[in-house]
Order: structure tokens, then sequence, then C-alpha cells
């Protein structure tokens, strides 16, 4: 975002303000789109005409920004996969012993069996 022109950093905030204005509010109940699209309105004539101005606190608004969301997304994908592998049964580190597997037991293979290769 340092590279980035102002005007794309004022794009990116405003963006990310909408988002989590979106959130927040739907998640309290007070959402409407007229208070939505009044807010992205005000809130991007802002950012666009202090632009250059603001510059450096909108590229560390973007970079903090990114993180929290990007860090949000990560514990709900985590989430998401394992409540996915909890319902589905599937035993990812293999703890419980089963006798129909496909992993091969290492005491049960004989040393003839095992060929090198070069």
């Amino acid at each position: 975002m340092e590279l980035s022109s102002p005007r794309l950093k004022a794009f990116a905030v405003t963006a990310g303000f909408s988002f989590w204005f979106f959130v927040i509010t739907n998640s309290i109940g007070l959402f409407s789109l007229e208070l939505m699209l009044s807010f992205i309105i005000i809130l991007g004539l802002f950012t666009q005409i202090f632009s250059k101005k603001l510059s450096k606190v909108l590229d560390a608004f973007a970079i903090f920004n990114t993180k929290v969301f990007l860090g949000i997304l990560f514990v709900f994908l985590i989430s998401f996969y394992a409540l996915t592998f909890k319902i589905l049964r599937i035993d990812l580190l293999r703890l419980k012993k089963e006798k129909n597997t496909y992993w091969l037991e290492m005491e049960q293979l004989k040393k003839a069996r095992i060929y090198k290769q070069y």
C-alpha cells in the first residue's frame, strides 16, 4: 500500500469501513440500505477530498483492516473445517486404531519387501 496512489488508498479504506459498518450495524439490528449508502457517500467524499493529507493514516488503516479481516477469516475457516471433519468423523491424525485402514504398519512389513530406489 505504500506505493499505491492516495486515491486508491482512500477507496480501499472506504470499502473497509463500509464492510465493518455493514457487519456491526447488521449484528446489532440497525442496518438499513439508506443509512449504509449515506455512510459510504459521506466517507467516500471525505477520504477522496483529503486523500493526499491523510495518505499515511489511510495506509495504516488499510494494513490494520487487512490483518484483522484475514485473521477473522482464518479463524472461521479453521473452525469450519474442524466442524466439518467432526460431523463427517474424519480422523486426520489417525488417533483411533481401526482395522480397516490404508496406512501401512511398519512392524508387519518384511525387509525383503523394502527395496532401495536409486
